[in-house]
């Protein structure tokens, strides 16, 4: 392994000798050559028949480290979670870093590793990629840009729109929602837990693929990041001419999060996750759909915790848990900066 400083220097973004060093000393044991024949700036993928799909993110998140997962691993499993819930196959993905000056190359090298582990998990290669580097205190140490490419059936191409989601189907979800907003603000140290959360971050296209080889019976998919399920399904809504029921005691809210969120004043429904997809399925096929992804090990927790409906068309509504119900909004700001 080619011998290289203990940190990030101005250099390593030169284009030059220095980055070839880093290169081949910290990404290359770990994402491998892409292809035969060497590296280049651009990766030349093999053509497919079936529809591409494309999707690209940044990730900021701060710390870089939090119980369950880092900055790498998140940004491999954000990457293919949005190209998984379209009812695609992740394949490639391509990686640039942004690199601040003094960052210690045993960090960078964790995360890289811990990216080429979850990318083998989920059966995606990391085959094109940036580095540069700025001045000290330019950054917060590390930011990560994401691409990534998938390949979908036609027969799927429903799904990302929800153009076949009608009143009776059932909404799905695949567990607990809100333990990586908690377990990164818990890493922050601004706040001590008497049971400490975990980060949910995990790659969900292993389960999904499962799902929609068994079952005919998926309408709709997204994953639950930002904004949190509240948002999510409030997009839905307002987007179609549907309403949306949910059942605040179906909703699976670990109690590390429960309590957290008693204790903050926060709503687990606005928290972001990194492992959680929801779904809305034909009504006769969901507790048939729900046992399966309870089969799944990123899906243990998973429950049925609403419906599609008629009524109040672009709205949703929650009936809670002390037998009222209330209308549900989109989250209107920032209810925990960099979280991801």
């Amino acid at each position: 392994m080619p011998d290289v400083p203990t940190r990030i220097l101005q250099g390593h973004g030169s284009g030059g000798e220095m980055m070839k060093s880093l290169i081949d000393a910290v990404f290359l044991p770990y994402f491998g050559q892409p292809f035969p024949g060497g590296m280049a700036d651009s990766a030349v993928l093999p053509v497919s028949k079936l529809l591409p799909v494309f999707t690209t993110d940044s990730y900021v998140v701060s710390p870089l480290f939090f119980p369950g997962g880092n900055i790498g691993r998140m940004a491999v499993c954000g990457t293919v979670n949005d190209i998984a819930v379209t009812g695609a196959r992740p394949a490639w993905m391509s990686a640039g870093f942004i690199l601040e000056e003094g960052l210690e190359l045993s960090v960078l090298r964790e995360i890289v590793k811990s990216m080429a582990e979850e990318a083998g998990r989920a059966g995606v290669r990391i085959v094109t990629g940036d580095t540069k580097v700025v001045e000290k205190g330019k950054a917060d140490k590390l930011f990560i840009n994401t691409t990534g490419i998938g390949y979908m059936d036609e027969k799927y191409f429903h799904i990302h729109r929800g153009r076949n989601v009608y009143a009776g189907n059932k909404v799905i979800i695949n567990g607990h929602i809100g333990d990586h907003s908690i377990a990164v603000l818990a890493a922050r140290g601004s706040f001590s837990f008497s049971t400490p959360a975990e980060s949910d971050c995990a790659s969900l296209a292993g389960m999904i693929t499962g799902l929609l080889e068994r079952s005919g019976g998926i309408h709709w998919m997204r994953d639950v990041t930002r904004g949190g399920l509240a948002t999510v399904l409030c997009e839905l809504a307002d987007a179609r001419d549907f309403g949306v029921e949910l059942f605040e005691p179906a909703v699976p809210v670990s109690e590390p999060v429960a309590s957290a969120c008693d204790m903050l004043g926060m709503d687990p429904l606005y928290l972001a996750n990194e492992g959680k997809v929801v779904m809305i399925v034909d009504g006769s096929e969901a507790e048939s759909i729900a046992e399966y992804m309870k089969s799944h090990p990123l899906g243990a927790s998973t429950a049925v915790i609403g419906e599609v409906t008629g009524e109040h068309p672009g709205e949703v509504v929650l009936h809670t848990a002390a037998g009222g119900s209330r209308l549900v909004h989109p989250l209107a700001g920032e209810q925990l900066p960099r979280i991801c």
